[in-house]
């Protein structure tokens, strides 16, 4: 079976409404995660959290609006790539960071694993490769977090066998499988948060964990269905999308067959 280890790199901070509705206006706080997952067959690497080269990014121009909205707290000491070097895997160990959407929060460590085999979803890198000013900004893409050679590393999940899901996992029942991993690793498509967002099925000794990156931002949203804001429909993909999302998570949650982890999971 998989295990699955939480890294977290930094964290930004927003009003706790924007995250759950009736949260109230105090400023709460959201770490960025990634996760190592690990197996007998492979090791890959899901997000990539915070890193420098966001701060780089954001420092001045159109883009410094990204913080001024969500302001950031990282230390270079929280990288995921040095998090990992402690515990004696560099990206040349890993066979794929593997990307849930594109936000900046969730790939500016991109460029620390450059030449690292990178998975996405094909149709959500269409949606964005493009991007640039205030599109981009407003879908919460920064242009500068993606390295030179790219285009040359990545492989899209949509070209992985699509195969049933088990039961026990409804009302999700299609996933692409991870090559190699044995029916341990299955990447399912979460829409509504961002253009491809997906997530991830994790087969663990303590049984299933639904890696549901943006679906929500508080386990409450998915336990009793209250969504965030309005006003963060801004960011939104797709809002009726979203919506429907967070019901199958609804549902995955009330039947007990796995746990479910929010990339942004915090105290709301």
């Amino acid at each position: 079976m998989a295990t699955i280890t939480v890294l977290e790199a930094g964290y930004c901070t927003h009003m706790g409404c924007m995250a759950l509705k009736g949260a109230g206006l105090s400023t709460r706080c959201f770490p960025s995660r990634a996760y190592l997952i690990e197996s007998a067959n492979g090791c890959w690497l899901w997000d990539t959290g915070y890193a420098s080269h966001f701060i780089d990014c954001t420092r001045s121009g159109l883009f410094a609006w990204y913080r001024r909205v969500t302001p950031v707290f990282f230390d270079e000491s929280e990288s995921v790539v040095r998090q990992l070097r402690a515990r004696g895997i560099h990206p040349r160990d890993l066979d794929a960071v593997i990307l849930s959407h594109f936000h900046g929060d969730h790939i500016a460590g991109l460029r620390d694993f450059e030449g690292t085999p990178t998975w996405l979803s094909g149709s959500g890198w269409a949606a964005t490769r493009a991007l640039r000013g205030v599109g981009a900004l407003t879908r919460g893409f920064v242009p500068g977090l993606i390295p030179g050679d790219f285009e040359t590393s990545i492989t899209e999940i949509e070209t992985f066998d699509r195969v049933a899901l088990p039961q026990a996992l409804s009302p999700f029942t299609q996933a692409y499988a991870v090559p190699g991993s044995k029916g341990e690793f299955l990447i399912v498509e979460l829409p509504g948060h961002a253009a491809g967002h997906i997530g991830a099925f994790v087969a663990t000794d303590d049984g299933w964990v639904l890696l549901a990156s943006d679906s929500a931002w508080s386990p409450e949203s998915y336990r009793s269905l209250v969504g965030p804001s309005r006003l963060a429909n801004i960011i939104m993909e797709d809002s009726h999308q979203y919506r429907e999302t967070l019901g199958k998570l609804n549902s995955l949650y009330r039947n007990g067959q796995a746990r479910i982890l929010l990339t942004h999971e915090g105290a709301v």
